[in-house]
């Protein structure tokens, strides 16, 4: 019989933290999030990036509030760079939530390109969080790294696993929401025994991009830790 792909015994650690700004945002009828990070979120060879399906999933889930998602991905940039996009691209827009994919291309980006050191993303991402906590009536959402070839070579594996734990550590501080591509990706692949091949978008040479099989069930899996989220803020 075939693996059935949809029903895959794997699911995302569910979020620590309620999500109440963006639970009290639905109450009143209008909620916006902004996604902000690289590839990921701006999109990569042609597949459809998370913050477009997340908005379909969210107005499913919530249909009796408006809810806007504003895309803010730049592919190939980190978060030094990232937050100097902040003020224009996060702020400006009046977020209820944001959700900030970060820390592959510090690890994944080869030494010729300049990319910035561990400490450096670790210290942006750091600054970054405690903009928008201080800016008040945002709720955060970290987005980690994907677990793919180009992550798992002998010269990355370890930064990877590395940067994983210290976004998991600013968060836990931060008392803010983790969402753990990283585990999540590594128990399809080792534990329902997803191949890299359906995990991977197949035209990309460098085995680092999500596929659309992923993207898709990656995002239905964030929704799901927003819904419970939210639930959570309201039952409080």
């Amino acid at each position: 019989m075939a693996l059935d792909l949809s029903q895959i015994p794997v699911n995302a650690t569910p979020f620590e933290q309620p999500l109440t700004h963006f639970a009290r945002r639905l109450t009143d009828g209008q909620a916006k999030v902004v996604a902000i990070g690289s590839s990921t979120t701006a999109g990569e060879g042609g597949i459809a990036p998370y913050p477009q399906r997340l908005l379909a999933d969210l107005r499913s889930k919530f249909p009796k509030a408006g809810i806007d998602v504003i895309n803010r991905g730049v592919g190939g940039e980190e978060a030094p760079k990232e937050l100097l996009r902040f003020k224009h691209d996060v702020f400006e827009q009046k977020p209820d939530l944001v959700i900030w994919q970060v820390g592959t291309n510090a690890v994944w980006q080869p030494a010729d390109q300049n990319p910035p050191t561990f400490d450096e993303t670790r210290r942006a991402i750091s600054d970054g969080v405690d903009q928008l906590l201080v800016n008040g009536g945002i709720d955060v959402i970290l987005m980690d790294l994907q677990y793919v070839p180009a992550l798992l070579t002998s010269a990355n594996v370890g930064k990877a696993i590395r940067m994983v734990e210290t976004i998991s550590d600013i968060a836990h501080k931060a008392r803010i929401n983790v969402f753990r591509r990283f585990e999540l990706m590594r128990g399809w692949h080792e534990v329902a025994k997803i191949s890299f091949d359906r995990m991977v978008d197949p035209g990309d040479d460098t085995r680092l991009h999500a596929s659309d099989w992923t993207t898709d069930k990656m995002t239905w899996q964030l929704t799901d830790a927003i819904v419970a989220a939210v639930k959570k803020a309201q039952s409080s």
